[in-house]
């Protein structure tokens, strides 16, 4: 049973507090992932989970049992790293079992165990290997097969990915996520990368300045952003933003108009629209504007329209033909639009 539990969790350094409150509860098999920008304090929580930072305040408990003051070794987690961590002098055998040799695990268990190991990574032609004979992405699979033959109950991930270009990232990205359900153990995995959080989530933390600012499955996170904040860091190409004015239950701003009758309190409502909720409308629609770009993505177009002070950025399909300076008009469905406070960031009912 490899349940995580942070309740209250604290993380000071002098006068400094960067973790505050940070309350979570991670289910048996579950994989979650810490997504946020740099500095919002995911891989602080991380190496408190592995026992490498002090915890500060609050407790954590790993299958039922407290971990605050233990040491990583008795914890039952293996942890694989960013820069990957390998002895530059020992082969990737060496390297694989080099923890299970330190605790005296008998030499036949380590070859049974060794096995299965470098067949689901694909590492059996490298055993013989140097880290220095290898690429960036089996170096990083060496790192996870000394994290995997240790047979953890929690597996922990520090932006193992970050170091590969993203025809590697792709790769093992897969590789990770079928090693988790091999494997059924708990995983806690920590990213800036939304597309890998959403691609391996089973629930997402999403983290701002020490705290949980949204936590839910991809899809919720994705249609349902709780905040500002959330809406315009979920999702490529980044949602646009709105600021106008509610009066009447309609909103409106100096060159926008939402004629549809919304349920929303007097004063300042931001409007988020993702790009690819927009449909084309060229004689009339709600939103006009003039062609200032028109970017070719594939499958794809992501055209960038100029209306005044606003500017719209609309996902439309690669075989749409628009000029650039052209004035077009485009429809959103009202139920495709994202209302928040201004203010507060707070998402509102509609």
């Amino acid at each position: 049973m490899a349940t995580v539990e942070c309740r209250s969790i604290r993380k000071v350094y002098g006068s400094l507090e960067v973790m505050r409150d940070f309350n979570l509860s991670i289910n048996d098999h579950e994989f979650v992932v810490f997504l946020g920008p740099s500095g919002c304090g995911k891989s602080t929580m991380l190496r408190m989970i592995a026992g490498l930072e002090d915890i500060s305040g609050g407790d954590l408990l790993i299958g039922g049992q407290r971990m605050n003051d233990r040491d990583p070794g008795d914890r039952g987690i293996a942890m694989v790293f960013q820069n990957y961590a390998l002895y530059p002098h020992m082969t990737v055998r060496e390297n694989i079992v080099f923890g299970l040799e330190r605790a005296g695990v008998a030499k036949d268990a380590i070859n049974a165990r060794l096995a299965p190991v470098v067949e689901a990574l694909g590492l059996n032609v490298y055993l013989s290997r140097k880290p220095t004979e290898l690429s960036g992405g089996q170096q990083q699979r060496v790192a996870i097969a000394r994290a995997m033959i240790k047979t953890p109950e929690v597996f922990l991930f520090d932006e193992p990915l970050s170091n590969l270009d993203a025809k590697l990232r792709g790769s093992l990205r897969v590789e990770i996520a079928r090693l988790h359900h091999d494997l059924k153990t708990t995983s806690i995995y920590v990213t800036h990368d939304q597309l890998e959080a959403m691609t391996l989530a089973d629930r997402i933390v999403l983290m701002k300045d020490g705290h949980i600012e949204q936590m839910g499955t991809p899809e919720e996170i994705y249609q349902t952003p709780a905040t500002l904040f959330a809406a315009g860091f979920i999702g490529t190409p980044n949602m646009n933003f709105l600021e106008l004015q509610a009066s009447d239950g309609v909103l409106a701003g100096d060159t926008v108009n939402l004629g549809a009758p919304f349920n929303v309190r007097p004063g300042a409502v931001t409007v988020g629209i993702r790009p690819g909720a927009f449909r084309l409308n060229e004689t009339a629609g709600t939103f006009r504007g003039q062609v200032d770009r028109n970017e070719f993505h594939g499958e794809t177009r992501l055209v960038t329209l100029k209306n005044g002070r606003h500017e719209f950025s609309v996902a439309l399909p690669a075989e749409t033909r628009l000029n650039e300076g052209q004035n077009i008009g485009f429809d959103v469905d009202p139920a495709n639009l994202h209302l928040f406070d201004t203010t507060s960031g707070q998402r509102l009912s509609a």
